[in-house]
């Protein structure tokens, strides 16, 4: 039987990208990453084995499809659903290859809303993560559950709070140091707050 099937992966970032998300927010520049996203063969914390065979199709046909399109969007946090929610949208597949076994993926996030806040947290060193979201069944063999031949890739999502441990984006600043002033945005909260509400507290929206 088919059902939503969730993949969370680490992506890697180089040490520019709080400064990039930080020009990003302040001029208007494009903020493009690129890392690891998917990775076939291997069991994940769910337990699951993508087959590189299957991968290989389903991501052809996403680059053919959606990437060609340009409409491989992804949502900010995971949905519960196989639709893809355009009032929640906050980045854009631009290429996807192979490095080995590991899907490598090169991604625009967008001057959305969301996209704004993706931003915000990575301008300001907070841990994001990125999962993929398909369709499809799996079958259990040895403690092992083996994606099966309907499985259909859906997006790529950024993800606070991955179920799989050490599955986050960290940007490093360039200019690191050590002080005693508090960082106004430690949390997800007080960045989507600022965000959409003036400095006395009270919504603009």
């Amino acid at each position: 039987m088919s059902q939503l099937l969730t993949e969370y992966r680490p992506f890697n970032t180089d040490s520019t990208i709080a400064e990039s998300a930080r020009r990003s927010l302040n001029d208007g520049s494009k903020l493009i990453l690129e890392g690891v996203i998917q990775r076939a063969g291997a069991k994940n914390q769910n337990g699951r084995v993508y087959s590189k065979d299957i991968l290989e199709r389903e991501i052809e046909n996403y680059k053919k499809g959606p990437i060609a399109e340009r409409r491989a969007l992804g949502e900010l946090d995971h949905p519960d659903s196989s639709i893809i929610n355009l009032n929640n949208v906050c980045l854009n597949m631009l290429d996807i290859r192979w490095d080995g076994d590991d899907v490598i993926g090169k991604i625009e996030i967008l001057s959305t809303p969301s996209g704004n806040i993706i931003k915000e947290l990575f301008a300001n060193n907070i841990t994001v993560g990125i999962s993929s979201r398909g369709m499809g069944s799996v079958q259990e063999s040895q403690g092992v559950l083996r994606v099966q031949e309907d499985f259909e890739i859906l997006c790529w999502d950024m993800v606070s709070n991955p179920s799989t441990q050490g599955a986050y984006m960290r940007p490093t600043s360039l200019n690191e140091s050590v002080g005693t002033k508090a960082n106004p945005y430690l949390s997800v909260e007080n960045i989507i707050r600022d965000i959409i509400c003036d400095n006395t507290g009270i919504c603009k929206c």
